[in-house]
C-alpha cells in the first residue's frame, strides 16, 4: 500500500510539474509575441493583444502615452535574456487564476542593464495574455 501511495504521489508531482512547464512555455511564447509589438513601437497593437484586465485598466491612448514615455528614452532593444518564470494561482489585487510572471534581463541602447517583468493570465478562451508590464 505504501508503494502505491508513493507511486501515486510521484505521478501527481510529475503531472503538476509538467503542467507548470507547459504553462510556462505557452506563456513565454505569448509574452515574446507581445513584447515584439512593444519593441517595434506598435503600442496600439500591443494593447489590442493584451488581456482583458489590462484593457480594463487603461485605454489604448493612455497605454500608448505611458509606454512611449518609459520605452522611448531607453532606445532600441539590444538583448533580452535569461527569462525566469513563476507560475502563480494568486497575485495581490487580482482574482485567483492561472498566472505566469516572467522576468527578463534586458539591454537597451540607452540602458545597459534593465529588468522587464511581464505578467500573463490564462483567459477563459485558453489563451495566455499580458496583463502587466514593468521595467526597472
Amino acid at each position: 500500500m505504501r508503494r502505491r501511495t508513493l507511486l501515486l504521489s510521484t505521478a501527481t508531482l510529475f503531472w503538476s510539474t509538467s503542467r507548470a512547464a507547459d504553462a510556462t512555455v505557452e506563456a513565454r511564447a505569448a509574452a515574446e509575441r507581445w513584447l515584439a509589438l512593444v519593441d517595434m513601437g506598435d503600442f496600439p497593437g500591443s494593447w489590442q493583444q493584451a488581456g482583458s484586465m489590462f484593457k480594463a485598466a487603461m485605454d489604448t491612448e493612455r497605454w500608448t502615452r505611458s509606454v512611449s514615455a518609459v520605452r522611448g528614452p531607453l532606445g532600441a532593444l539590444r538583448q533580452r535574456n535569461n527569462p525566469s518564470a513563476e507560475v502563480q494561482q494568486t497575485l495581490p489585487g487580482l482574482p485567483d487564476g492561472q498566472y505566469v510572471v516572467l522576468t527578463f534581463d534586458t539591454v537597451f541602447a540607452n540602458k545597459a542593464s534593465a529588468v522587464e517583468t511581464v505578467t500573463l493570465v490564462k483567459e477563459p478562451d485558453g489563451a495566455w495574455r499580458v496583463i502587466g508590464y514593468f521595467i526597472r
